[in-house]
């Protein structure tokens, strides 16, 4: 119980200590300055936002090359949100046995 309510705290305050950054919106300075976004993945992004605003955080995925569940997970943390959504991977259900 002590370890939820801890992730709880250490949750609300890192997302406290980041300003949100939209996907669709932020200019390239803001996302170029995000930790593991250099200038190559920043001009990929833009162009293929030129194209169309990502849906979703599997859209942002598939069309950016690069971009994979951890570093999303890791820009996420930093505040990138897609459609104000925060980044949350699909929960991996372990297989049953027969």
């Amino acid at each position: 119980m002590l370890k939820k309510i801890a992730a709880t705290a250490i949750a609300l305050l890192s997302s406290a200590a980041w300003p949100q950054v939209d996907l669709n919106k932020a200019s390239e300075i803001e996302l170029d300055g995000l930790k593991g976004l250099g200038p190559t993945l920043t001009r990929q992004i833009m162009d293929e936002r030129q194209q169309k605003p990502f849906r979703d955080w599997t859209d942002f995925m598939q069309r950016v090359q690069g971009i994979a569940p951890k570093k999303a997970a890791s820009l996420s943390e930093q505040g990138l949100r897609v459609q104000g959504q925060a980044y949350a991977p699909a929960l991996r259900h372990p297989a049953k046995k027969p």
